[in-house]
């Protein structure tokens, strides 16, 4: 396994009213939707998004997120989500995250972790499934 290979995904998001709450800063809750726009993002870059676990008969459910608030986003703004894969042998996938404002300061990190599941009998898979080993191996995270 390659651990010095970083993939990193970077990704725009307009700050919408209706994510703002009474005192017209992002609602806490919505961190997490940026960070779904980031792992968006990603699998488009790397090709290797939702559509294509479904496709081969798994969904990638989230059991995991962590966020650390730092400063606040107002509507209007445009933040920053940069989303980096975490390297595991694991059977499942790692994100963290980091969220900027438009003055480059870190507005929010975070962590999700997401296991397979296979479609049929929702059972978490404890291996690897065949067509995320392929994409690993395409991307230098794992030896053939």
């Amino acid at each position: 396994m390659n651990k010095n290979r970083e993939l990193v995904a970077k990704c725009k998001v307009r700050i919408r009213f209706n994510e703002t709450d009474a005192l017209g800063i992002v609602w806490h809750g919505n961190y997490l939707k940026y960070f779904e726009d980031g792992r968006e993002a990603f699998g488009r870059q790397f090709n290797i998004s939702y559509l294509d676990a479904k496709e081969n008969g798994y969904a990638t459910p989230i059991v995991k997120t962590n966020t650390e608030h730092k400063l606040t986003l107002k509507y209007g703004e445009i933040a920053t989500v940069k989303t980096y894969y975490v390297n595991t042998a694991s059977a499942k996938l790692i994100f963290r995250y980091v969220i900027k404002n438009e003055a480059n300061d870190i507005v929010c990190t975070g962590e999700t972790v997401q296991v397979f599941t296979n479609l049929k009998d929702h059972k978490m898979s404890l291996i690897l499934p065949e067509f995320f080993k392929a994409w690993k191996i395409k991307q230098n995270l794992l030896d053939a």
